[in-house]
């Protein structure tokens, strides 16, 4: 069946009539906090509806006090309320923009699931907020069909904790360092730890040391072998819904697992490496490149260096956990869709 092109946009819950533009347009173009989630089960559910909205008003909280003029015309203390209705107001959005969506998927015969942006934007003439929702089409790709090929390529996000549209402006300044075949760019600050991708939380899968040698790959009854690690949110990282997960995912599975930012140095001990979004969910890693200057920092181009690579083996042990592990509790967390009919 043909893929769906319709886009939808609702400021308030109403729809806007005309030409609506891609979502990455919508984000450079519309100030504001914002989080991205998507349906799953062929458009019956909205996965994890609620982390994403306590994200988007912790998102809106601090912006409104970080950067005030992206809310408020007056005082800060004005809008505090006004986002505490956040919540309520992206419901009532998604019941009139999932309705509209549905009824153009079906129109199509489409199975696109749908990718659902959520933005919150202050009003220039007075103390309130707009709540946007931008409805959009995707086809996600299976769960290991093709690996994530990433490369280290520019600093840290400012104000990481905050998932705003600034953000999306400075990621496109980062496009001219991807190197070819590269489909996602990492963040470092110091050159050697690595925080975050652009648009994905980076995870590795490390090999401990013991007693100066290493031990040999896991087998199911030697996860205490190894060590999930990820950067903290204190060093700079947007706390993705999907990273949350992973978290509480290795907690409850014992996979041992650390808030430390994966090492470059020590890259000759990383095992597997996935990375995670809204959209992707878990995707492994195949390659990783890291330029062999940290110049590349403050540099203009990917061309004037070259890089080491990280080789991975497919689809490792714990990452195809993990996986498995989200896919259950999208039952359980996720918002049923027909709950609007």
């Amino acid at each position: 069946m043909a893929p769906c092109s319709s886009k939808l946009l609702l400021v308030n819950g109403v729809p806007i009539a005309g030409d609506v533009p891609p979502v990455a347009t919508f984000l450079q173009s519309t100030p504001g906090a914002y989080t991205t989630a998507r349906t799953y089960g062929g458009a019956s559910l909205v996965l994890f509806l609620e982390r994403h909205i306590r994200r988007l008003v912790h998102s809106a909280r601090l912006l409104s006090q970080c950067r005030p003029s992206l809310f408020a015309a007056g005082s800060v203390p004005a809008v505090f309320p006004l986002i505490d209705s956040v919540p309520h107001r992206v419901h009532d959005s998604l019941e009139v923009g999932l309705r509209l969506a549905l009824r153009d998927r079906d129109r199509s015969g489409s199975t696109d699931e749908l990718a659902i942006t959520a933005l919150v934007r202050g009003r220039c003439d007075s103390d309130g907020l707009d709540v946007l929702l931008h409805v959009g089409f995707f086809i996600p790709s299976p769960f290991g069909a093709f690996g994530a090929r990433l490369a280290v390529a520019g600093p840290g996000r400012d104000l990481a904790e905050a998932k705003y549209t600034d953000w999306v402006r400075v990621r496109q300044g980062l496009e001219k360092m991807r190197p070819p075949s590269v489909t996602e760019l990492l963040l470092t600050n110091d050159g050697d730890s690595i925080l975050e991708g652009t648009v994905t939380n980076f995870f590795v899968v490390r090999r401990k040391v013991v007693h100066d040698f290493t031990e040999p790959p896991p087998t199911e009854q030697e996860l205490c072998s190894f060590v999930v690690q990820t950067a903290p949110i204190s060093d700079g990282i947007l706390p993705g819904v999907i990273r949350q997960l992973v978290i509480e995912i290795c907690s409850s599975m014992n996979i041992p697992f650390e808030e430390v930012a994966p090492s470059w140095s020590e890259h000759a001990l990383w095992q597997e490496a996935f990375i995670t979004s809204s959209l992707r969910l878990v995707q492994h890693v195949e390659t990783i490149q890291f330029p062999t200057s940290s110049k590349i920092l403050h540099t203009r181009s990917f061309q004037e260096f070259s890089w080491e690579t990280k080789q991975f083996q497919g689809i490792g042990h714990i990452t195809r956990q993990i996986q498995n592990e989200i896919i259950n509790r999208a039952a359980e967390e996720s918002f049923k869709i027909n709950q609007y009919s």
